[in-house]
């Protein structure tokens, strides 16, 4: 592995411009050289293991990322936040009765109602569509509602598992109004693979269900065939409560301009069925790797780089929102913020937030990584990770666009482990990631902070109103209580 990855150094290097930046030239070679990264990620993800915000494991993670700062002599700090609605799952049972009966394997959705022998009928949902409650009518109050989801697998990728973010809102609201007993998901995943969907109607409002797929294809069969079938669920869970979690900040103070800020952001939290490897310790390592060389390597960034592992991501992208609440004095001093949340697939540019002046500039910074492209940059604004406050306090902001590889298949799922990482492929994109964010770091242009208007216009003229409808923060931005303020 590291012979390889020393020829791939060799090779990117003689690729480089000589314009390219000295300092950043060594910092691309050191990432690509033999650094602990791989040992960081198999620690992080066999010791710690998954690490659900507001969990024992979450803060052993906390810790553990303290530590690593510590060794590679980087400042670090616990940044404490509320978290506003604890939700861990404890046990999840489910039997079908009447015309056939069976014990099916289940789980609750992330944000579901607890229940306790909760029983009703359960009844063919389709696709959970609109045409599909309009043919139940009546017969959807006080069901359980069985939903199809189509197979998301390596093929179908991102672009599905958007889909199936999409689709699954639009049910729960339908499912909401024809006062539904709640919803049982066919799992999208083959080889009776669970994994956990964010309920994303609310909390609390209603039992929500994911059974494995084969036992969801037979209930779908049976009632297709014509019989009659019951579910009953009961659902224990610890829930309900705010409480406290930490985002660890690491600090690199510029030598130049130490109040100006480049925020390079990964998320800290996973969920607990695998070891959350993909989603998302391999950024989360690499982030502590970046930092380590640069101090290792004694360089001195012009602006100050903030390190950011974020808890409270995978439930509403909390620790960031917090982050911009707890440091809004110096929001106007914060150059960028960027964000890596794609596993280990090939970084192929960077989604840009809109603001097209963003381009150009990563254009600029990718120079010294040019080997290892090519890149394009699409302007486009996203909700779904860390990214999103900052964007929608007016702040130029990055996500990583990468290629899918094998993430969204093992998304939030007992697969997401270890030996799903390109360990090679990480290397690479810590190289990118590294020369990104050295040039924002160190360049002399900056971007303006937008204002609440034109945030109000970005919202206008895309789909960004949807995607947060999507992902449940839309209510929050259109009362005032998230993002810039007018």
């Amino acid at each position: 592995m590291h012979k390889r990855l020393s020829l791939l150094a060799v090779i990117s290097l003689a690729a480089l411009p000589a314009s390219a930046d000295d300092d950043a030239d060594r910092l691309v070679a050191a990432m690509l050289g033999d650094t602990p990264i791989i040992g960081d990620l198999q620690s992080l993800t066999d010791e710690v293991g998954g690490r659900l915000t507001g969990s024992p494991e979450n803060e052993a993670a906390v810790e553990w990322a303290l530590e690593r700062f510590r060794q590679a002599e980087v400042p670090a700090t616990r940044e404490r936040f509320q978290m506003p609605f604890q939700w861990q799952e404890h046990g999840v049972t489910a039997s079908i009765s009447g015309d056939s009966s069976f014990t099916p394997n289940v789980i609750a959705k992330p944000f579901s109602a607890s229940a306790e022998d909760l029983a009703g009928p359960l009844v063919d949902g389709g696709a959970g569509s609109a045409d599909d409650f309009a043919r139940l009518g009546r017969d959807a109050r006080g069901a359980w509602i069985l939903v199809e989801t189509p197979v998301l697998d390596d093929d179908i990728g991102l672009a599905g598992l958007f889909g199936e973010y999409s689709a699954s809102a639009a049910t729960e609201a339908l499912a909401f109004e024809a006062g539904a007993l709640g919803i049982v998901y066919m799992s999208s995943r083959p080889k009776n693979l669970l994994y956990r969907l964010p309920l994303l109607s609310g909390v609390d409002r209603a039992p929500f269900l994911l059974m494995e797929r084969e036992d969801a294809k037979r209930a779908q069969r049976l009632l297709r065939s014509g019989q009659s079938l019951s579910l009953t669920s009961t659902i224990e869970l610890d829930s309900g409560y705010a409480y406290e979690s930490a985002n660890v900040i690491g600090e690199i103070r510029g030598s130049e301009r130490p109040d100006e800020i480049v925020v390079f952001g990964a998320h800290l939290d996973s969920y607990d069925l695998g070891t959350g490897a993909l989603d998302n310790g391999s950024n989360v390592t690499m982030l502590i790797d970046i930092a380590r060389q640069i101090t290792r390597l004694g360089l001195q960034p012009r602006r100050t780089i903030r390190f950011a592992l974020w808890n409270g991501e995978e439930q509403g992208l909390v620790g960031s929102w917090r982050y911009t609440q707890q440091h809004r004095d110096e929001l106007d001093k914060h150059i960028v913020a960027t964000s890596f949340d794609i596993g280990t697939g090939r970084i192929v540019g960077f989604f840009t937030g809109g603001m097209a002046g963003l381009g150009p500039m990563v254009d600029r910074y990718l120079e010294p990584v040019g080997g290892l492209g090519p890149f394009s940059q699409v302007n486009v604004p996203l909700v779904g990770t860390d990214n999103f406050d900052f964007m929608m306090e007016g702040i130029p902001n990055l996500i990583a666009a990468q290629a899918d590889a094998n993430y969204a298949s093992n998304y939030h799922a007992a697969s997401d482990t270890f030996d799903k990482v390109d360990q090679q492929q990480l290397k690479l994109n810590s190289a990118i990631a590294a020369a990104v964010i050295w040039g924002f770091a160190n360049d002399d242009k900056r971007l303006p902070r937008w204002s609440r208007a034109e945030l109000e216009e970005l919202v206008q003229t895309t789909d960004l109103e949807q995607q947060m409808k999507n992902f449940g923060v839309w209510e929050d931005w259109a009362s005032g209580n998230r993002g810039r303020q007018p």
